[in-house]
């Protein structure tokens, strides 16, 4: 058995499960709490059910269907929120691992949450566990997002980004103390992995693969499964190795 710690996945990509939650908010929609990503590109590949994914963007609003084979994904600054059609399950696939974990996704609470650095973290942060009270909190959570979602949209639709634009200014503001811990993760992580492609192709090049002696294979098993994610309920992998 091979003691070394495994590397990242691919690009040092994340990855969770997720089944998309069924609480109906205030619009009559059920789903989950919409937010963005201010550094990282978020794809969903559908592996069962159906549903949607709502997004905003200086595109405008899009209601993206979700069907099984089904495959989206959004850049950072992108709104999005995922909508249960019907036992809508997702295999979400994150760009630099570690990074939404620390703060990258941000919710699109009202304008006065997001200007408090202590109240948008008290909405934002779920008690331990996985009980009853954990998921009153979720879907406290969730209510709080869509309700400041939704004057995001009507605006948009009016023709008007301005509190689109606004939110992720507050977004950007909100997180710029976490940035230099940020720095960190992606140059261990998503940098690392990039750099260590080069220097395979520079040993190739030269004729001199020995790093091929250390090639092994490795599996895993989520590290928390049904846990309340933005989304739905999330099974979680931490494979955030460095190379």
């Amino acid at each position: 058995m091979n003691d070394v710690p495994p590397p990242p996945l691919p690009g040092a990509v994340g990855l969770s499960h997720l089944r998309a939650y069924d609480w109906e908010a205030a619009d009559g929609v059920c789903g989950g709490s919409p937010h963005l990503h201010l550094v990282c590109t978020e794809a969903y590949v559908v592996t069962g059910g159906r549903g949607a994914v709502q997004t905003l963007s200086p595109d405008g609003y899009r209601d993206i269907p979700l069907r099984a084979g089904s495959l989206a994904w959004f850049t950072p600054g992108t709104v999005h929120r995922m909508v249960q059609g019907g036992d809508l399950r997702v295999t979400v696939l994150m760009q630099n691992s570690g990074l939404p974990e620390a703060g990258d996704a941000v919710f699109t609470f009202p304008p006065e949450v997001l200007a408090d650095p202590q109240a948008y973290a008290a909405a934002a942060t779920l008690p331990p566990g996985t009980g009853p009270a954990v998921e009153a909190a979720a879907r406290r959570r969730r209510d709080l997002a869509v309700a400041g979602y939704l004057p995001l949209r009507a605006a948009l639709l009016a023709g008007d980004d301005g509190p689109y634009r606004a939110f992720q200014r507050a977004a950007a503001r909100l997180v710029r103390p976490r940035v230099p811990a940020w720095r960190e993760l992606w140059r261990k992580g998503a940098l690392a992995a990039a750099e260590r492609t080069g220097a395979h192709l520079d040993a190739l090049e030269a004729g001199e693969p020995a790093y091929l002696d250390g090639a092994s294979a490795y599996d895993s098993v989520p590290a928390r499964r049904a846990g309340f994610g933005m989304c739905g309920r999330r099974d979680e992998y931490r494979i955030w190795g460095e190379w």
